[in-house]
């Protein structure tokens, strides 16, 4: 069978040698299948929209599903908070005046209890006051109406921004990402709106750098999640975006004091104190965290060794990013593969990072694949397919588990379930690492002389 385009044309000498050193006879041979498959559906547009369709259409209907059971209909009277439901909380704040109030976490907890009619499963409240402001108007809707409006809204802009991003890899992006995308879906978080910025930064850095410098500067409501793509626009040298993200970032905080009052900082910084005390004790669902901090925390290490791990990884994380900078100024790959590299890493330097965070990975790969032939094999791409696959759906598949197990009221954190999507993301990063380290090695090491 002929190979695919993709795989012919963004194939190196190396790489090619990857692939026949997994050819069938090999133990992880047919494991390869898994890339070939999916890299496949590109050269045929029919079977690309079919693909697409069958994704688009199943998130519809979990949006649809998903807005009766926030809306409380018939049987789901009764149920227990989600994270849009603590959009709506806040963004009622927001109006009645006292926003402060929900960072000192036993206020919060009461406003909670008194929408879930019964002690809830708490959801501390860490996020900027700009995050506030920008849900506001949810306040004036029904929850199940604001639900739908949100998550269908903020899933539009990125699918646009995506498409824009991965063109005929766009059906590829789709499947590999969709346990994710049905998690960021069932929750009712804003991880379409956070990825859809890095997408816009990603798609107009060099032709509209204001625009880019804008979407990220709205990126203060998840600065954690792009610390990796503002180095990249450093090392790229985009000045103007900088500047307009820090102008956008003053202008909204400054915004922020007027309509707040300067208290409002000091209770968040609070809020982030004692989130980070909730974190060292274990009473995140760490199950559903994609983190190195998460991940070794349920393996049993105590905390500071955990935080330390995590430092590593973000560390790690950056010499990804630095590496791919030299491969763009000495291997000729393109700043659009920088970018990719940028955005997969972001997700894995802060130790809060959910599941619903992994929308963000879809720009990063949209981004990397027509250029991934260059250094993985088709049996390493197939690994970070899956590994992707893995971390979007394993909280999804654990919280299913413990509901059924213990019931729908069930307290996750008393039940135990390791981090496997921390495993996964660190195993991303180290394959991502091993390839760009090949990839780097003929320009780090020049050849001898001739005696």
């Amino acid at each position: 069978m002929q190979q695919p385009v993709a795989a012919q044309e963004n194939c190196s000498p190396r790489a090619l040698d990857d692939q026949s050193l997994s050819s069938e006879s090999s133990p992880m041979g047919s494991f390869r299948v898994l890339a070939e498959s999916l890299e496949h559906v590109r050269l045929f547009p029919a079977k690309r929209m079919v693909y697409a369709r069958l994704v688009l259409a199943a998130m519809a209907a979990i949006i649809v599903a998903k807005s009766f059971w926030f809306g409380r209909w018939g049987g789901w009277a009764s149920r227990e908070l989600a994270d849009f439901d603590a959009f709506h909380i806040v963004a009622q704040r927001v109006w009645i005046g006292d926003l402060e109030q929900v960072y000192h976490f036993e206020t919060l907890l009461k406003m909670q209890a008194a929408v879930a009619g019964a002690a809830p499963s708490f959801m501390p409240w860490t996020y900027p006051p700009q995050y506030g402001l920008l849900i506001a108007p949810f306040a004036f809707l029904p929850v199940g109406v604001g639900y739908l409006l949100f998550t269908a809204s903020t899933l539009a802009f990125y699918i646009a921004t995506l498409r824009a991003l991965a063109r005929d890899h766009f059906a590829h992006v789709l499947v590999v990402l969709f346990p994710a995308l049905s998690v960021t879906i069932g929750c009712g978080q804003n991880g379409f709106l956070t990825a859809g910025l890095i997408g816009l930064i990603c798609l107009n850095i060099e032709r509209r750098p204001l625009l880019a410098g804008i979407a990220l500067g709205v990126m203060v409501i998840k600065p954690h999640l792009v610390i990796a793509v503002s180095v990249c626009l450093l090392a790229m040298r985009s000045w103007v975006a900088l500047a307009a993200a820090a102008a956008v970032v003053l202008a909204s905080s400054l915004v922020c004091t007027i309509l707040f009052g300067w208290q409002i900082w000091i209770a968040w910084l609070g809020a982030i104190r004692e989130s980070t005390s909730y974190l060292e004790q274990g009473l995140y669902p760490l199950f559903r965290m994609i983190s190195a901090y998460a991940a070794l925390s349920t393996t049993g290490f105590s905390p500071k060794v955990a935080f330390w791990g995590q430092v590593v990884v973000a560390a790690l994380a950056l010499l990804a990013v630095m590496l791919t900078v030299f491969l763009v100024a000495t291997r000729g790959f393109s700043q659009r593969f920088l970018l990719g590299t940028a955005t997969i890493v972001s997700a894995m330097i802060s130790p809060y990072a959910y599941d619903y965070d992994l929308s963000m990975l879809g720009v990063g790969l949209a981004l990397l694949l027509p250029e991934l032939g260059k250094v993985a094999s088709p049996t390493e791409r197939s690994a970070i397919y899956a590994l992707i696959l893995l971390a979007g759906g394993y909280g999804l598949l654990q919280s299913a588990r413990l509901a059924m197990e213990f019931g729908q009221r069930v307290d996750l954190n008393e039940h135990f379930a390791p981090a496997i999507a921390g495993f996964a993301m660190m195993t991303v990063l180290a394959l991502l690492l091993k390839m760009l380290w090949r990839a780097a090695w003929p320009a780090l090491v020049p050849p001898r002389a001739a005696k």
